[in-house]
C-alpha cells in the first residue's frame, strides 16, 4: 500500500507542492515545479533510510538552478547541435545555452515549468502544456509524467501529443549517490549497463554520427565496474556518453538497461526502461560552487545520472532512432528505478 499526500511548498508566484509517495521500503518527494524528484529515501543494510538524490532544502535552490537536479527535461532532453534542426523543410533555431548547443530544453525548458498535478492509484500524474513556439520549438504539446510507487519500485511514464510534428524526448535527471547527501564522490560505487555500443562524442559533447562496440574500451560495463578506477581510464575525466540499450527501427519494448551498487550501505538501484539509450553522466563539471542539501557542497564526480532517453541529436542523424513526435501519434515511454538492499 502507497500512501500519497500533497502540501504546498512555496510560491512563484504560481503555487508549488511537495507530493510525497511512501511504501514500506522507500519514500519519494515529488514538486510540481519541473515534475523534480526532490528525494529518494532508501533503506541501507543497517535499516537506515537515507535520501539518495541530490538538490536542494528550499524552493529557491531549484529557481536558480542550472544543472536540472531532479527534473523532468525537455521538450528535447541532451544535446541539438548547434540548437538547429528541420522539420518538414522548414529549419528551426532554439536559444544556445551549452556551448555552441542547445541543451535540455532551452533557457526555459520543462524544469523552470510550473506542472497541474492530479492524485492516481500509487502516485501523482504531472502535466504540462508546451505552447506552439515555446523555446523555438514546433506545435502545441500536451505532456504529462506519471509518477507511481509499488514497493521498491518508482516508475516514470511519460505521454506526449503535439499539433505538429516536433522532436521530442523526454528523461528525468536526477543526481543520485547510494551512500547518502553527505558524500563526497561515487569512487566505491559498481556500475553496469547492459549495452553493446555507445556513442563517441567531438569536443562540445556532440556525437560524431559513429555507434562504436564497447568491447575492449572503459566503456564495456557489461559487467559490474568500480567506477573510481574506471573514472581514470575515459577521456576527459568522466562519463557523458549515450549507451545504446537498442538499435534504430527495433519494436517498443522495456528492458533491463542499469544497475548501480554501493557495497558499504549495501544499496542497489536498478534502472529498467523502454527508451533506446542511457547516457551516463558522473557528474563531471560539478565544481563545489553548488550547496545543496544540508549545506553539501557539490563538487566533481559527486554523483551519476542515468538518464534514460533517445540518442542525443537524433533530429540531425538520420542513422540514430526516430525523435519526431507528427499529429496523432502518441508518445509513450516508461522507466522503471528499483532501490533495493543487500544483507
Amino acid at each position: 500500500m502507497t500512501q500519497v499526500r500533497s502540501q504546498p511548498w512555496g510560491q512563484l508566484p504560481s503555487k508549488v507542492d511537495l507530493w510525497t509517495l511512501q511504501s514500506s521500503q522507500v519514500k519519494v518527494e515529488l514538486l510540481t515545479l519541473g515534475a523534480i524528484i526532490r528525494s529518494v529515501c532508501s533503506k541501507g543494510r543497517d535499516g537506515q533510510m537515507e535520501d539518495v538524490v541530490l538538490g536542494y532544502d528550499d524552493l529557491e535552490g531549484y529557481v536558480s538552478d542550472k544543472r536540472c537536479f531532479g527534473a523532468v527535461v525537455g521538450r528535447v532532453a541532451n544535446r541539438i547541435a548547434q540548437g538547429r534542426f528541420v522539420v518538414e523543410g522548414k529549419t528551426y533555431q532554439l536559444d544556445i545555452n551549452n556551448g555552441p548547443h542547445a541543451l535540455h530544453g532551452g533557457l526555459r525548458g520543462f524544469n523552470k515549468a510550473i506542472w497541474i498535478a492530479t492524485a492516481v492509484k500509487d502516485g501523482v500524474k504531472l502535466c504540462l502544456t508546451s505552447p506552439d513556439g515555446d523555446q523555438g520549438y514546433p506545435g502545441t504539446l500536451l505532456v504529462s509524467v506519471t509518477y507511481t510507487l509499488q514497493g521498491e519500485t518508482l516508475t516514470a511514464e511519460y505521454q506526449a501529443q503535439s499539433s505538429k510534428t516536433t522532436p521530442i524526448n523526454l528523461t528525468n535527471h536526477s543526481y543520485f549517490n547510494l551512500a547518502g547527501k553527505a558524500a563526497d564522490n561515487i569512487y566505491d560505487h559498481e556500475v553496469s549497463i547492459i549495452a553493446h555500443s555507445y556513442l563517441p562524442v567531438d569536443g562540445t559533447s556532440i556525437p560524431t554520427g559513429e555507434i562504436k562496440v564497447v568491447d575492449g574500451s572503459p566503456f564495456d560495463l557489461r559487467q559490474a565496474v568500480l567506477i573510481g578506477p574506471l573514472l581514470k581510464k575515459v577521456p576527459g575525466g568522466g562519463f557523458d556518453h549515450n549507451f545504446c540499450l537498442s538499435s534504430p527501427g527495433e519494436p517498443w519494448t522495456e528492458r533491463v538497461a542499469a544497475r548501480v551498487s554501493h557495497s558499504a550501505s549495501g544499496r542497489i538501484l536498478e534502472v529498467s526502461t523502454s527508451q533506446p539509450g542511457i547516457q551516463f553522466y558522473t557528474a563531471n563539471v560539478l565544481d563545489g560552487s553548488i550547496i545543496g542539501k544540508g549545506g553539501v557542497q557539490y563538487g566533481k564526480h559527486c554523483s551519476f545520472c542515468l538518464e534514460t532517453q533517445n540518442w542525443p541529436n537524433a533530429v540531425n542523424q538520420a542513422s540514430f532512432p526516430g525523435c519526431l513526435l507528427h499529429p496523432g501519434e502518441e508518445y509513450r515511454h516508461v522507466t522503471r528505478y528499483t532501490f533495493t538492499c543487500t544483507d
